[in-house]
Order: structure tokens, then sequence, then C-alpha cells
């Protein structure tokens, strides 16, 4: 029963990551993706009142550490930022393993913050996860071979700030409280999309698009949203039946889901995602896939 938990994390991540595919090729394409953190960032305003009755104790911390909660949050959705303009230029079947570039850049913070240690196992694996990011990060051509610096750089950004995030949650999560760490990660979601509503040009844009697609908008992005905590919440659950470790080795595999799922569409539905099917990008894209979740296993394989 874990197995299948656990497994709903990758399954519905990578689903949620070709829909972020979807709304930025069909309302994002000459748009600033800037104005879709808003949907993302104010969902979480939703959860805060729910979080506030089963937790009250969320007021009873020091000012300080609710301000290093919040900034945890803002530091995600900014994250998300450099994703999205990543997604913009790639197929969600490129963008996806880079993710896990985030685990190398959790180990140094772990190291330097929660003085977690890595082994060899560790080690091992983050070579495994840096090998296969590079072999995403050459574009092929009969006549040339061109290094995808921009996106290289977009992602390796995204995933720093991303680690750092998760990083901190950990921290406050164990010493204090997960719902109240949760509460104020939210709360500083929230923060940061009204801080994009304060900006004159992205508020027009973002009522531009209300007006313009208000149903698809707000039916794609919330489903959205609703599979990336089903994904969340399964994981979650399965981590109380079984071992982390396993938990985290499954959940791993999401760069696998996202490869398939990229496949299916493009043969099946192609007018909501398109991959290059040529035969010598699938094989490529494949080992790179295995080789960054292998990698990703054998480095959580280090954890107590």
């Amino acid at each position: 029963m874990w197995l299948l938990f656990a497994f709903s994390g990758p399954v519905l991540w990578a689903a949620s990551t070709h829909i972020d595919k979807y709304l930025v090729e069909k309302y994002f394409k000459h748009t600033d993706t800037t104005v879709l953190l808003v949907f993302t960032s104010l969902i979480g305003l939703w959860m805060l009142p729910f979080i506030w009755i089963f937790k009250p104790s969320v007021w009873m911390l020091p000012w300080q550490n609710m301000a290093i909660m919040g900034a945890a949050g803002m530091l995600y959705i900014g994250a998300m930022l450099f994703y999205l303009r990543a997604l913009q230029s790639e197929e969600a079947s490129v963008i996806a393993p880079l993710f896990q570039a985030s685990t190398l850049f959790t180990f140094v913070l772990a190291y330097f913050f929660l003085g977690e240690t890595l082994r060899w196992s560790g080690i091992v694996g983050a070579l495994l996860i840096v090998l296969g990011v590079l072999s995403l990060s050459f574009e092929f051509s009969p006549r040339r071979r061109k290094f995808k610096a921009r996106m290289v750089w977009l992602m390796l950004v995204c995933t720093f700030v991303l680690a750092l995030s998760m990083v901190l949650f950990k921290f406050y999560a164990v010493r204090d409280d997960f719902w109240v760490t949760t509460f104020w990660m939210y709360a500083g979601e929230a923060l940061f999309g009204v801080g994009i509503l304060l900006i004159p040009r992205y508020a027009r844009q973002f009522y531009a698009l209300l007006q313009k697609n208000t149903g698809p908008m707000l039916a794609v992005n919330g489903s959205n949203e609703l599979i990336n905590l089903g994904g969340g919440l399964g994981v979650r659950f399965a981590s109380l039946l079984a071992p982390v470790v396993l938990v985290s080795a499954v959940s791993s595999t999401t760069t696998l889901f996202v490869f398939v799922f990229g496949i299916l569409l493009s043969l099946f539905m192609p007018r909501l995602g398109r991959e290059d099917l040529s035969r010598k990008n699938l094989i490529r894209k494949g080992i790179a896939a295995v080789v960054i979740t292998a990698g990703v296993v054998l480095a959580n394989l280090h954890a107590p």
C-alpha cells in the first residue's frame, strides 16, 4: 500500500509539469510568466484559515522565526519563476530532470545549516546527476553542437533557491512544528503574489488575462494546484508507512514519468503537448532520465 501512495507523487508531479507547459504555451507565449505565479502564490491563502483553526499556535512564535519561514515561502515561489522561464523555450522532458540538481545544492546547504554529512553513495549519486544534466544541456544537430547556457543557468538558479527554501523549511519544521512552518510558508508565498500585483505592468497583464480567459485559466490552474497538492500528500502519507529513504527514492522517478507522458501526449494528444520523437533524441533523453534517477536514488541512500 505504501508503494501506491509513494508512486502517486511522481505520477501526479509529472502530470503537473506537462500542465505547466500547456499553460505556458497556450496563455503565456507572449505574456510574462511572472503573472502565472500570482495564481500559484495565492492558492495558499485558502489553506491559511484551516491551518490556523487546526494550529492556533501559529502566532506564538518569535517574529524573527515567522519572517524567516515566510521568506522560505517567497524563495519557493521565486524559484518557480526561473522554472517557468526555462519551460517557455524547452520541452518538459528536458526541464524536469534538471530539477534534480536541487539535490546537489541541498547536500551542500544541509551540510552547513543542518550538520548533515555526505557518504560515498551520495557523492556517486551527485556525480550521476551532474552527468545526466550535462547530457541534456547539449543540443546535437548534424552541423553543430550547442550548449543551452540560458536553460542551464535558469534551472541552476531555480534549484539553488528551491534547495535553500527546503533547507529553511526543514530546519524550522523539525525544530518547531510542521503545520506552523507550512502556515508561514504559505503566507510568504501569498505575500510574493501580492507583491507582483503591486507592480502596474504585471497587474494589467493579470487582470487582462482573467477577463479574457477567466474560466479556462481558473479551471486548469486550479486543477494543477490540486494535482500538486495530491502528489505531496501521497508522498507524505507514504513516509508514515515506510522508511523515508525508500519513499524518497520512489519519488525521484518523476523524471521518468515526465518522459513517458511526453511521448504519450505527442502520439495521442499532440494539441496538448509535443515532444521531439526522433530516435536519437528519445535515446538521449531516456538514458539521461535513467542516469539522473539512479543518481537521486544513490544520493538518498546516505540519509539516516
